[in-house]
């Protein structure tokens, strides 16, 4: 069966950028494999579901469907309801888990499109940029689809500043979040130091280092967590 339009996967696992997904299938279905489940398109990422998206051919247009993502899928930016149809236009950029994975659409599926299409994608890309993600039930950090490692503590004090992204998180709620087991009878916030609290903020700092994302200090009070910010490698 002759393709009716492509996929060109813009952003994903290192062994995808850049390749084309062509469309010829009545229905197509796009998401993650498993032992027991391959879908028409796999894509092998952690935040992509089991069965994320779904394009259709419906009176000789590509219509895409949420299939009831996890993560969710946007398209120029804006979410898609689960199960709604949308009707994909040419070179519509598709966003999966937040920019974790992003598609270009086009009905012609040649290089050449690809080519004209080269630097406008880029800058939508840039500004399509969320690089880091939470899996909370495994306690996990992905940076563009990469796991980073992170110890319990350091794990403990992202998880708060992500949380709470754009807002003042104390240094008092940090403590108590991290430190827990050293909570005493008399003072219900844990007995740390300052220096031991500006030490893990830096070894995170390092690890998430991104031109998208940064910690910031608000000195003597807390943290900020921001995306498409710059950090501040000041002390509290």
């Amino acid at each position: 069966m002759e393709p009716f339009a492509s996929l060109y996967v813009m952003r994903g696992d290192p062994d995808q950028a850049g390749v084309r997904l062509d469309l010829a299938s009545e229905e197509t279905v796009v998401g993650r494999p498993s032992n027991d489940y391959i879908p028409d398109i796999p894509i092998a990422n952690a935040f992509i579901s089991r069965r994320h998206f779904m394009v259709r051919q419906e009176e000789g247009t590509a219509v895409l469907y949420d299939l009831g993502s996890k993560h969710g899928t946007e398209i120029a930016g804006k979410p898609l309801e689960p199960y709604k149809p949308y009707r994909l236009q040419e070179s519509d950029l598709i966003s999966l888990a937040k920019g974790t994975v992003v598609m270009h659409f086009a009905y012609a599926f040649t290089d050449y499109t690809l080519e004209l299409e080269t630097r406008s994608l880029l800058t939508r890309l840039q500004l399509a940029q969320t690089p880091v993600m939470l899996e909370k039930e495994k306690r996990e950090c992905y940076m563009s689809g990469k796991r980073i490692a992170m110890s319990e503590k350091e794990w403990l004090l992202f998880e708060l500043l992500y949380e709470h992204a754009g807002e003042l998180v104390p240094i008092p709620a940090l403590k108590k979040n991290v430190w827990p087991e050293r909570v005493s009878p008399d003072d219900d916030v844990p007995d740390v130091g300052i220096e031991e609290l500006n030490a893990l903020v830096y070894r995170v700092r390092k690890k998430i280092d991104s031109p998208y994302c940064a910690i910031k200090t608000v000195r003597g009070v807390g943290y900020i967590y921001e995306e498409n910010g710059e950090a501040s490698e000041e002390s509290v």
